[in-house]
């Protein structure tokens, strides 16, 4: 097995270096924010969709364009407004007098990375029709279904939601959110560099360094990255705390209301994997599930009325059972 998990990571070695090649790219432009970055790259790594949260102006959809722009593959922005229909996401059948048939007019969805901007700013309705196509990779059209070209991937930016003008997003959708960010304000030093880097009047020109075939190359390498039994009873453990906190010393069990699904354990196995992929390793350590367990779990942990009524949220009930549950 060790001789498995060398090569692996010879692989993983060798297969990663478009990594720094992304980071330096994203670097021209986005100053600090080196959480957010890092996560996205996890979220395309692992095939997973990413919602960030955090007040306007900390460059949340600027870090997701700069992405886009640094992969060679195409790119769509909907800005999700208050009237705007599910047809505006994913196309309509449009009926042709000369003809008299309808054609498919596919919507801004039929992307690679599609950034749905403030989407908690559009009713439930339109945040709905984007679940088929984050869940199952496709659109359906009227009587037609149509897949999506991988890599396909979902970075959403939202306000919080005490700002006037949002919506909460439904439970069924924040779920296929593999990775939920929490983005802060950057430190004094960043915020000086953002000022003497910034120049609105020149715009700086980002160049594609990767492309799609070695995004694909790198997700089927991050499959293969070696999780041992130890790491996979340690991923369990942590969702089963979620939902038994007791059976963990834990009582804390009424301030849950609802704790993680399986596909938590099924997300957090892959962001290890893919989170080892960045560190250039070929299989999963526990400090691995550790650091992006709070992204996997803060949205998919509900709390009770009376947690909320203790000021605590659902990273804190994250935090005390990350603490809590044994490292293998």
């Amino acid at each position: 097995m060790n001789a498995t998990v060398e090569t692996i990571r010879k692989h993983v070695e060798a297969q990663s270096q478009f990594v720094a090649k992304l980071r330096s790219e994203i670097g021209k432009v986005i100053v600090g924010q080196q959480y957010m970055i890092d996560r996205l790259l996890v979220g395309i790594l692992a095939n997973g969709h990413v919602l960030i949260e955090g007040v306007p102006g900390l460059a949340k959809t600027t870090a997701v364009k700069a992405l886009a722009d640094a992969i060679d593959c195409q790119f769509s922005r909907i800005q999700f407004t208050p009237d705007l229909l599910p047809a505006d996401l994913i196309g309509t059948l449009i009926y042709m007098p000369k003809d008299g048939e309808f054609t498919t007019k596919k919507g801004p969805i039929f992307g690679n990375i599609i950034l749905a901007d403030e989407i908690n700013r559009a009713p439930a309705k339109v945040q709905s029709a984007l679940l088929e196509a984050m869940q199952e990779r496709q659109v359906t059209i009227g009587e037609s279904t149509f897949p999506l070209d991988a890599p396909f991937m979902v970075l959403a930016t939202q306000n919080p939601i005490e700002q006037e003008g949002t919506y909460p997003l439904p439970e069924a959708q924040v779920d296929r959110f593999m990775l939920k960010l929490k983005v802060t304000y950057p430190s004094k030093a960043e915020e000086r560099d953002i000022m003497d880097r910034v120049d609105l009047l020149h715009q700086t020109t980002l160049n594609a360094v990767v492309g799609r075939d070695e995004i694909l190359r790198a997700r089927e390498l991050v499959n293969q990255i070696y999780v041992d039994d130890k790491a996979k009873n340690y991923i369990v453990d942590i969702v089963q705390a979620t939902r038994h906190p007791e059976a963990f010393g834990l009582n804390i069990r009424h301030l849950i209301e609802y704790g993680a699904s399986p596909r938590a354990t099924i997300y957090l196995q892959q962001a290890a994997r893919a989170q080892a992929f960045l560190q250039g390793e070929g299989n999963v350590f526990p400090n691995d599930v550790k650091q992006v367990a709070m992204d996997i779990l803060r949205h998919r942990v509900i709390v009770t009325y009376e947690a909320e009524a203790e000021n605590l949220t659902s990273e804190d009930i994250v935090r005390k059972i990350l603490e809590t549950v044994p490292v293998p």
